[in-house]
């Protein structure tokens, strides 16, 4: 897969990223997975070259990638780093949703810090998502809204100073706003606890937690947005594509390392399987970036779909090739098949769920 031509200061940000990644990152990309303060690193090095808030506009302070820009970046940082890939994901997407806010104070404190890396934020609303009975609900009192109930995921515990909450309002509106990430007590009694991080199958270095929530008064100013109900379900059927990169680029990462076995073993079935899965997923590659300004909901679920099913196949394909070797902790198709089987779940909707086992059955 190739990047497509950009204006010069995106050519610019894909050329720096690239380099970064490919000398810096790839080679540790093990210890990334595992270690947090590695991973604490290659994050910094991201932001020392200003890539933290690239959706953001211009003149809020990122560097104004349009959709297409991004979605190509999002390949990039997977084939080289699942972990790294996921946890600045989750800082982009807060810099995004605060670029869109009406609340400018936020604005002001937040975004121009964030595209160095010089205030880091995460989110915790995808339990908007879940059906039935809400498990984080806001109240509304007199000076904001009362939290009340779990986050079961939030990223980046030790990375982020703040995360964005989204709870549920008794009319079904989504409310979201700005928390600190991290052990807390207010004087008129909320509380915010958070679990030890989880020990995750991969991506473990990404340190996500759950927090259990009482009481807690998110004031006024700290609301990012108030959202009609069912705000959530329609972003996630317009975002549908969006985490379907993510399994591009761990599919690409996998034949990175097919193409390396057959180089080391010469064994001319192994270039034949890069080659196949190779055309398909340079297909499904130029079929998901099409499909970005000029696909439907149903169109754009089965190419998501697709990329999922890549990213398995690509991946096992790699360890398979490697033989014994994968078994080691350190080696890169362990970790890919790893990363991959994360990528399958992850911004999962019941949609894609189905979706992804019809491919499968």
């Amino acid at each position: 897969m190739t990047t497509l031509s950009q204006p010069h200061t995106r050519e610019k940000s894909f050329k720096t990223a690239e380099n970064y990644l490919q000398k810096i990152v790839a080679p540790q990309a093990a210890q990334i997975d595992r270690q947090p303060e590695t991973l604490k690193q290659a994050l910094k090095g991201m932001g020392e070259r200003h890539l933290l808030a690239l959706k953001v506009p211009q003149n809020l302070g990122g560097a104004g990638f349009q959709e297409r820009d991004y979605c190509q970046f999002q390949i990039l940082v997977a084939r080289y780093s699942g972990a790294l890939a996921f946890l600045q994901n989750q800082h982009q997407s807060a810099a995004s949703i605060l670029a869109a806010s009406n609340n400018q104070e936020l604005q002001q404190k937040y975004l121009p810090y964030m595209s160095q890396g010089e205030i880091l934020v995460g989110v915790g609303f995808s339990q908007l998502r879940r059906r039935g009975n809400p498990v984080i609900k806001a109240q509304t009192v007199e000076k904001g809204y009362l939290l009340e109930g779990e986050v079961p995921w939030i990223t980046g515990w030790g990375f982020f100073n703040s995360f964005i909450i989204g709870a549920t309002l008794p009319d079904g509106r989504e409310v979201y706003g700005m928390l600190s990430l991290k052990n807390q007590q207010q004087p008129t009694g909320g509380i915010i606890n958070l679990t030890p991080p989880m020990e995750l199958i991969g991506m473990t270095s990404t340190n996500t937690v759950a927090a259990n929530i009482q009481g807690w008064l998110l004031e006024d100013n700290q609301v990012v947005a108030i959202k009609p109900a069912g705000s959530i379900d329609k972003r996630s059927q317009k975002n549908v594509l969006h985490h379907g990169f993510y399994a591009l680029g761990c599919a690409q990462a996998g034949l990175d390392i097919l193409k390396t076995s057959y180089e080391k073993k010469q064994l001319p079935f192994l270039y034949q399987s890069w080659q196949a899965l190779q055309e398909e997923l340079n297909n499904c590659y130029q079929a998901m970036l099409e499909a970005i300004s000029d696909g439907n909901y149903p169109e754009k679920l089965k190419l998501r779909v697709w990329a999922i099913n890549l990213a398995g196949r690509c991946s096992h394909a790699a360890v398979i090739a490697s033989s014994g070797a994968a078994n080691n902790q350190d080696h890169p198709a362990g970790r890919v098949y790893r990363e991959a089987l994360l990528f399958s779940v992850s911004g999962q909707t019941t949609a894609v769920m189905e979706e992804s086992l019809n491919r499968v059955c």
